[in-house]
């Protein structure tokens, strides 16, 4: 069972787990330059979704797990059994969870083994940097707030729209901006 065969069927489910018109499904999301999401869904909340075949390993789902957890409203492993327990311990309480299974001639099937709930401790500066400069700068122009930081880093403009405007709107900001974007795949 390789990760494309689970990402395939991972694909199908999410077509139906996410039915809404609206849903922008992306593959290898980029999450500010420190991981890539398998599968990422984005409709009326941000939804990660990490896979881990029979071939991977386990040692980068720390670090995975900690940005997820900082980003997402909601995230789910999808997981071979043979990691499934050690991949479990690893994972906040919150995060859904899958065993994918090779079923033969059909394929690929998913099994939900924990049922996830919404993340409450998003970070406000890491769902900033989902924006590029220019968006960022938008946001915070049509609050009235981009006075004095027209010109800097866009660190800093992150870090205005972080501090400056409640979590509830920013998250409804990004997912919007990010289901806007033209031609986004191929620049930064």
């Amino acid at each position: 069972m390789r990760d494309y065969d689970v990402r395939q069927q991972l694909i199908r489910d999410l077509k139906i787990w996410h039915p809404e018109s609206d849903t922008l499904f992306i593959n290898e999301f980029d999450l500010a330059g420190l991981v890539r999401v398998d599968v990422a869904a984005i409709n009326g909340a941000l939804w990660g979704y990490e896979i881990k075949s029979l071939r991977d390993n386990l040692r980068r789902l720390p670090t995975q797990v900690d940005v997820y957890s900082q980003v997402f409203d909601y995230a789910a492993l999808v997981v071979a059994e043979k990691h499934h327990e050690h991949a479990f311990n690893l994972l906040p309480d919150w995060w859904h969870v899958y065993i994918a299974r090779s079923n033969g001639v059909e394929g690929v099937t998913l099994q939900l083994t924990r049922e996830g709930r919404r993340n409450e401790s998003v970070n406000p500066f890491r769902l900033a940097q989902l924006l590029w400069r220019d968006e960022a700068l938008e946001e915070l122009s049509q609050r009235g707030l981009d006075r004095g930081v027209r010109t800097k880093p866009r660190r800093l403009i992150w870090q205005r729209l972080a501090d400056s405007v409640p979590l509830d709107e920013l998250q409804d900001s990004v997912r919007s901006r990010l289901k806007s974007r033209q031609n986004w795949r191929e620049s930064r």
